[in-house]
């Protein structure tokens, strides 16, 4: 409650005016003129491809020499990939285009100039090999609480094994660091004071994501005892210890603010966050490199990595638009 109350204004004032402009636009709309804007969600059919066991199996395949296969480079429109090709390698799709992936009898969509990697965080070293640094890592860790111990719907990760994950070498000098995080003071405090300072990284910013209904509504009440309608991102910097050059060191860009909001319409889709890239333009250099971790879609312009990194890939979360559209 000490938290909320010191950034209950803050929310309070600046979801306001972004919610103003949202109506003002046409993005948001007032109840009364709800018609059939929002579309059901969309259940896909119980032969779909289970990701995170798909995972599991992998780990019973045969290695091979860490230096071979290092990527998967995707040519022909609509390719067909064994399992085998998955897990041993980052896949690419270095094109202009969208490309197609079968993967056991299902269709994933690849966004142009992505890349992923499919596994567990026990298999992650092919992305150690892919031989990158990242300016950029967005991280969205299965946060442990009590309505996912309750759930089988995914796993969460104790804080040990989240310090496990090897940031500082997948992290270039001077890489952005974003942390989604719920509103626990304890996972706060885990990241600021522990979590941070164990990758050489300094906290910098705490950004609010505000979440809303079409209609420009909390989508829980702001001073609920239970569930608040906004959730945090810690930013931060990593710390060099030895002066290494940067990539495109002549190129200025905006100091990152404190306290920003992120005001969106949630996916229908369980716990599924806005992308990012379009939000921190302004505060990273042009044609870096950027990773998501934990990742359940990929974005154009991203490598992302997680053990349901194509879930919201799958052919029928898309529509296709009628050719001239």
């Amino acid at each position: 409650m000490e938290y909320h109350t010191k950034i209950r204004e803050l929310i309070l004032d600046g979801s306001l005016q972004l919610i103003q402009e949202g109506l003002k636009s046409g993005f948001l709309y007032p109840l009364f003129e709800k018609q059939d804007k929002c579309s059901k969600p969309i259940t896909l059919s119980l032969d779909t491809c289970n990701l995170p066991e798909l995972c599991e199996m992998a780990k019973h395949l045969p290695s091979l020499n860490e230096m071979e296969h290092q990527t998967l480079q995707l040519v022909e429109e609509d390719t067909s990939v064994t399992e085998q090709d998955l897990f041993l390698r980052v896949v690419e799709n270095n094109s202009s285009f969208t490309k197609v992936i079968t993967l056991m009898g299902q269709k994933y969509l690849l966004p142009p100039k992505s890349s992923f990697l499919l596994s567990d965080i026990s298999c992650m070293q092919p992305l150690l090999n892919y031989r990158k640094t990242f300016d950029v890592i967005v991280i969205d860790p299965p946060w442990q609480n009590k309505s996912v111990k309750r759930s089988n719907r995914y796993s969460y990760l104790s804080p040990l094994q989240i310090k496990q994950i090897p940031i500082p070498k997948l992290a270039a000098p001077n890489c952005l660091l974003v942390t989604w995080v719920t509103n626990r003071q304890k996972h706060l405090r885990f990241i600021k004071e522990e979590l941070y300072p164990s990758w050489s990284v300094e906290v910098v910013a705490e950004w609010h994501w505000v979440k809303i209904t079409n209609s420009g509504e909390f989508v829980f009440p702001l001073d609920s005892p239970h569930k608040k309608p906004y959730e945090g991102l810690i930013l931060g910097r990593v710390q060099e210890k030895t002066a290494l050059p940067l990539r495109n060191a002549d190129v200025n860009v905006l100091p990152i603010p404190d306290h920003k909001l992120i005001v969106s319409v949630p996916c229908t889709l369980h716990s599924h966050k806005p992308p990012l890239a379009e939000v921190l333009k302004d505060y990273i250099k042009p044609d870096g490199e950027y990773l998501e971790l934990f990742a359940r879609n990929l974005q154009p312009g991203w490598t992302s990595w997680g053990n349901e990194v194509l879930k919201f890939q799958h052919v029928d979360y898309f529509i296709a638009l009628e050719s001239g559209s």
